[in-house]
């Protein structure tokens, strides 16, 4: 009997207060609990998604995708989807060139078709102006006609251009991204060598960008190793010194370097005074590669000291002192044992200090003249006065999957999870 009783105990469930299952309990109490982490972070996750998330994407998009021409011209782009791109414009083509010339000269809509098909290609929108104010003029044969309005209107070259415009998904503007162009009838190719500028650019940003990195790093490794080892009253006047110019606007430093740099700059004087170099022969320091350099040094070196500083804080000088006890010299033990234990810092501080210099403007377009632009300053350009956004996208696309792959191979190098940025 008591046997039977064991057994049956054993088989009921155990209960909470209210008779309910402890099991069942317990999951209610983990859906309510998670149910409220969501609630917490759901509001960031759509303030993120809303401001960064979406508009990147947005902007992808604009890298492939632009029907400007194909919305203000359908008939047009009607007939250029038959065409071959090789053969004669056909009278019916010309006839809804016509239609739609008229249709956006009456809707005001012709800047923006003529803006279209001039970046694909450069010189057509005066044709395009002119002839939208004269095509009511045009009659039957058509192509005769817009001969006779404007000769341009013969040539292949504009026609297959406003084929390749016509089609809403394009690779063409990754395609002029890298300084190649995309052809109706043999595909990719190479831009002439003047109009190279963007792959240049691409590789000056990545020179310049490295060159900060590295100077950053050679800069920024002491001060944060002062930091860390200094007596506090000595490294806290340190900190405050490193943390002073985030306090100060980033257009007044770079404008005072400006100051500096110049060729009757403080830094040109003192050269003369010296003697390092006459008075008749300053040194050219600004409006170039090198105002570039320093003034982004001098505005990054914080970002770089910090994760250095946050690492080294971490390591008990009782290593350094073990390895000075065990018979290693002060360099063999900082090299041997304290430098390996900063790597983490190192790679974040470089990583932090690289991705930031790729993407600066306001430096490089004070200071930097014409060898001292990057990508930053031509994107900054096709959005704000060529207002070709699409061109703009595909050149902030690669810039995009050129810090991803950075990212990729810091993760594959280094390790994500060592990253510590304070």
């Amino acid at each position: 009997m008591a046997i039977t009783d064991v057994n049956s105990s054993a088989e009921m469930p155990i209960t909470a207060a209210d008779g309910t299952p402890l099991k069942k309990k317990l999951a209610q109490a983990l859906f309510r609990s998670r149910v409220r982490a969501v609630g917490l972070v759901l509001p960031l996750f759509a303030f993120v998604m809303a401001s960064f998330v979406i508009p990147i994407l947005a902007l992808m998009w604009q890298g492939v995708y632009n029907d400007t021409f194909a919305s203000y011209t359908p008939n047009l782009t009607q007939q250029l989807a038959k065409w071959d791109g090789v053969s004669t414009p056909s009278e019916e083509m010309f006839a809804a060139l016509v239609t739609d010339l008229k249709t956006a000269r009456e809707d005001k809509t012709i800047g923006r078709i003529a803006t279209r098909v001039n970046q694909e290609l450069p010189g057509t929108r005066s044709l395009f102006t002119s002839s939208a104010r004269k095509v009511k003029k045009a009659a039957p044969p058509y192509a005769e006609s817009m001969m006779k309005i404007d000769k341009d209107w013969g040539n292949l070259e504009v026609w297959q251009a406003m084929k390749l415009t016509s089609q809403s998904l394009t690779p063409g503007f990754y395609a002029t991204a890298l300084d190649s162009k995309y052809t109706v009838d043999q595909g990719f190719v190479s831009q002439v060598e003047n109009r190279q500028i963007y792959v240049k650019l691409f590789w000056r940003t990545l020179l310049i960008s490295g060159t900060v990195m590295l100077l950053c790093l050679l800069l920024g490794y002491p001060v944060a190793y002062l930091l860390a080892t200094l007596p506090l009253r000595y490294s806290n006047l340190l900190m405050i010194m490193v943390l002073l110019p985030f306090w100060t606007s980033l257009l007044v430093r770079t404008t005072a370097w400006i100051a500096i740099l110049q060729s009757q700059g403080v830094v040109n004087d003192l050269l003369v005074w010296i003697g390092i170099t006459g008075d008749e022969s300053r040194f050219s320091l600004i409006y170039n590669m090198t105002g570039t350099i320093v003034a982004m040094t001098h505005i990054l070196l914080p970002f770089m000291i910090l994760p250095l500083y946050s690492v080294m804080k971490t390591i008990p000088p009782s290593y350094m002192r073990a390895a000075r006890s065990l018979g290693a010299t002060p360099t063999r033990a900082f090299l041997k044992v304290y430098m390996p234990q900063t790597i983490p810092g190192v790679g974040a501080g470089g990583l932090l200090v690289f991705i930031l210099a790729i993407g600066y403007y306001i430096t490089p377009a004070l200071v930097g003249g014409q060898d001292g632009q990057l990508i930053s300053n031509m994107i900054a350009y096709h959005m704000q006065k060529s207002l070709n956004w699409s061109l703009a996208a595909a050149l902030g696309g690669i810039l995009l999957a050129g810090v991803l792959l950075l990212y990729w191979a810091y993760d594959r190098i280094i390790g994500i999870d060592n990253m510590k940025l304070g």
